[in-house]
C-alpha cells in the first residue's frame, strides 16, 4: 500500500469532512474532499482516487445513486460507505451494488484505520492481478489456457512452443520435472497448431500397467483377452485422429510397447490388439518425461530409436528453482483463484512470508505451490497470507537437498548439522517418510507434493520398507 494513497472523503457535514481529513492526513495519505454528489464526480474524475468514503445521506442525488453511477464508470472503484445508525439495510444494499465495505456512525478512528487499511490492500492486490493477467501468456480461450509466468526462461519456452505448433506433424518430446506444468505446455502446442479443430487426449503412462495401457492405446477386438468377450473398443490413437495424443511420463512405458510406438510414429498405422487389419491415423505425437532419457537408454530401459524418434523438437521446461523471478506472479494468481473459490479475501503477503517462498527449493514445483497456497488463503485470517504457511515450508525444507546441498555433503552425509544421513537414499526415504506423515498417509496428496506419481509412491515406500510411525 502506498503511503501517499489518495482518499476522497464525500460528506454534507462539514465536521465530519474535517475531522477524517485531519484524522488521515496524519495517517500518511493524501486526503481530499467533496460536500456534494456532483463533487464527487467532479473530483473522481481530477484525482482518480484509490478508495472513496462516502456518507449514504447526500444532498440532491443521493449516496445509492453516486455509487451506481461511479461503479458504472469503474466496476474497480474502491468505496466504502459511512451510514447512520438504524441505516444499515441501506448500506447492505450498497455492498450489493458495489460497496466494498461499510462504517455505522459513529466509528471509532482505529476501527476507521483498520478498514481502510484493509480496503487499499485488497485494491492493490487487485491491481496486481491486473498486471499479472497482462503477464500471463494465453494461449486458447477457455479454463485452463493459460501458463502463468513471465521469466526469461519461460519466455524461451513459449517461443518454442510457437515454433513447434508451425509444425503440425513433428513429434514433441517435452522434458521437465514433475509439477513443472509440462501437460499444460503440449496443450498451448494443439491449441496453437493446426490441428487445433481435432482431439487433446492425453494418458499418463505410470498409471497403468502395461497390457492396461496397450490396451487404452491402441484398443482391442472382440474377445481378444479376457473381458473383451462383449465388443471391441477404439484405442486413443484412433480417438485422438485428426488431433493430438499426449503421452504423459513416457518414461514409464515398457519396452515392449515402446517397439509398437514406434511402428506408429513410422509407419502412421497400426493393429488393435488381436486385430489383423492396419488402421491407419493422422495424429500429432507428444510425449513427455520428467526422468533423463539418455540415461534411461544407457541402461537399456528405453529404446534408442525411439527416443530419436521422439526427441525431433525437444522442449525443456525448467523447475520454479530455476524461474523464482515468476513465484511472486505465480503466488498472487492462485491468491486470486482461492480468494474466488473460498470466498475469502486475502490481500496481503507478510515479508516474512514472501522470504519464506521465495528461499524454498520447491521440490514439488508449481503444483506443490498451488496445494500449498491452497491450504494457506483456506485457513488464513484477518486478510494475511501465513496461517501454518511458514511451518509447512520449514518442515520439508530441512529434508529437501538440491545439488549445492550435496556438493557441501562430506563423505559421512553429514550436511551442516542439519542431516546425519549416509546415502541419497536415505535423504529420499526420510523425505518420503516426512511427507506421508504430514499428509496423514493420504498417498494420493503425498504423491503430488513429492511430484511423482501414485504407482512411483507405492514402489518407493515397498522398496524403503516404510511404514505409519
Amino acid at each position: 500500500m502506498s503511503s501517499r494513497a489518495i482518499i476522497l472523503i464525500v460528506d454534507d457535514e462539514e465536521t465530519i469532512r474535517f475531522s477524517i481529513k485531519e484524522f488521515l492526513g496524519g495517517q500518511g495519505y493524501e486526503v481530499i474532499v467533496a460536500e456534494t454528489c456532483e463533487q464527487a464526480l467532479e473530483k473522481i474524475n481530477e484525482f482518480l482516487p484509490d478508495l472513496v468514503l462516502m456518507d449514504l445521506r447526500l444532498p440532491n442525488m443521493g449516496g445509492i445513486e453516486l455509487l451506481e453511477k461511479v461503479k458504472t464508470k469503474d466496476p474497480n472503484a474502491l468505496i466504502i460507505v459511512m451510514t447512520g445508525f438504524g441505516s444499515v439495510d441501506t448500506a447492505v444494499e450498497a455492498m450489493k451494488i458495489g460497496a466494498y465495505d461499510y462504517l455505522e456512525k459513529p466509528f471509532k478512528t482505529e476501527h476507521l484505520k483498520l478498514v481502510i487499511e484493509k480496503a487499499l490492500g485488497t485494491q492493490a492486490l487487485r491491481r496486481e492481478v491486473l498486471e499479472l493477467r497482462a503477464q500471463q501468456w494465453t494461449f486458447a480461450d477457455e479454463p485452463g489456457g493459460t501458463i502463468i509466468g513471465n521469466s526469461q526462461q519461460m519466455k524461451e519456452v513459449y517461443s518454442l512452443i510457437k515454433q513447434v505448433a508451425k509444425s503440425p506433424s513433428t513429434t514433441v518430446l517435452i522434458q521437465g520435472e514433475s509439477g513443472t506444468g509440462k501437460e499444460l505446455v503440449a496443450r498451448a502446442i494443439h491449441h496453437l497448431s493446426s490441428r487445433k479443430s481435432g482431439r487433446f487426449v492425453d494418458i499418463n503412462c505410470a498409471a497403468l500397467t502395461e497390457s492396461l495401457l496397450e490396451a487404452e492405446l491402441f484398443g482391442y477386438e472382440k474377445g481378444s483377452f479376457t473381458g473383451a468377450t462383449t465388443t471391441g473398443k477404439p484405442g486413443l490413437f484412433e480417438v485422438a485422429d485428426k488431433g493430438t495424443i499426449f503421452l504423459d511420463e513416457i518414461g514409464e512405458m515398457g519396452v515392449t510397447l515402446q517397439a509398437k510406438l514406434l511402428r506408429i510414429l513410422q509407419e502412421r498405422q497400426f493393429k488393435r490388439v488381436g486385430g489383423i487389419n492396419d488402421i491407419k491415423i493422422d495424429v500429432r505425437v507428444i510425449a513427455s518425461t520428467n526422468r533423463n532419457l539418455e540415461e534411461e537408454v544407457e541402461s537399456g530401459n528405453f529404446r534408442k530409436d525411439l527416443y530419436y524418434r521422439l526427441k525431433v523438437l525437444p522442449i525443456y521446461v525448467p523447475p520454479l528453482r530455476e524461474r523464482k523471478d515468476d513465484i511472486a506472479l505465480l503466488v498472487k494468481h492462485f491468491i486470486h483463484k482461492y480468494n474466488s473459490e473460498f470466498n475469502k479475501n486475502i490481500y496481503h503477503i507478510p515479508p516474512e512470508t514472501e522470504r519464506l517462498l521465495l528461499e524454498y527449493p520447491w521440490p514439488g514445483n508449481i503444483r506443490e505451490l498451488k496445494n500449498v497456497i491452497e491450504r494457506a488463503v483456506l485457513i488464513a485470517s484477518n486478510g494475511i497470507l501465513h496461517a501454518e504457511l511458514g511451518v509447512t515450508l520449514n518442515s520439508r525444507k530441512k529434508v529437501t537437498i538440491n545439488e549445492n546441498d550435496m556438493n557441501d555433503m562430506s563423505v559421512s552425509g553429514e550436511n551442516n548439522g542439519e542431516m546425519n544421513i549416509r546415502s541419497l537414499a536415505n535423504i529420499e526415504k526420510q523425505h518420503i517418510q516426512r511427507v506421508l506423515n504430514e499428509t496423514s498417509w493420504r498417498r494420493t496428496e503425498a504423491a503430488k507434493i513429492l511430484g511423482i506419481n501414485r504407482t512411483t509412491l507405492y514402489n518407493k515406500i515397498k522398496e524403503y520398507g516404510i511404514s505409519p510411525l
